[in-house]
């Protein structure tokens, strides 16, 4: 066994560091600084005791190199807004699971399907509060379990039409949704 409990540990693949609490079968069980309980192979951890120790292990690269490469990323927006003559401003809201979380381990089907569920509502209620007339989903093709749970929600609006986005800007994968304004509001 690499590591004992109380160890600090890095993850290789992954932006966070933790503390091991033991062993579960044969996976090293580590706790992240935000308090997760998780599981890895010993080969995706790297123990933390002083930076000579990490530029040793790293010998063909420098620190600096390794350290930048574990830095998080800037987060990209998953929320663009083009301007589109005639139409005024497109929301485009891309709902890939990629785009809406650094990192989706630990995260079931389920999980990940009501995170995508709860941002297009959100971005649709905003759409209708700020008057946008247009909003397109981007969902993927995949076994379109997204795409008929959207279906369902947008169906529960009163003025709102949805069809399958342009094919040829955006593929199989999206959904444009129209509000109708109404000028009593």
């Amino acid at each position: 066994m690499k590591f004992k409990a109380g160890d600090e540990v890095t993850v290789l693949d992954d932006s966070f560091n933790g503390r091991v609490k033991g062993y579960k079968k044969d996976k090293v069980l580590i706790e992240t600084t935000d308090g997760f309980e998780l599981l890895f192979d010993e080969s995706e951890l790297v123990k933390i005791t002083n930076s000579r120790e990490l530029s040793s292990f790293f010998s063909n690269q420098s620190l600096g190199s390794v350290l930048r490469e574990k830095e998080e990323p800037k987060k990209r927006s998953f929320v663009k807004e083009k301007k589109v003559k005639g139409d005024g401003f497109v929301l485009e809201i891309d709902l890939h699971i990629e785009k809406l979380v650094p990192n989706k381990r630990g995260m079931s089907n389920y999980d990940i399907l009501t995170l995508q569920s709860e941002t297009a509502k959100r971005q649709i209620e905003f759409a209708i509060k700020n008057r946008m007339p247009k909003v397109v989903f981007i969902h993927g093709v995949g076994e379109g379990v997204l795409k008929a749970e959207l279906d369902f929600m947008l169906g529960r609006y009163e003025g709102i039409t949805f069809r399958d986005a342009d094919y040829q800007k955006y593929g199989l994968g999206a959904t444009e949704v129209y509000i109708k304004q109404n000028p009593n509001r």
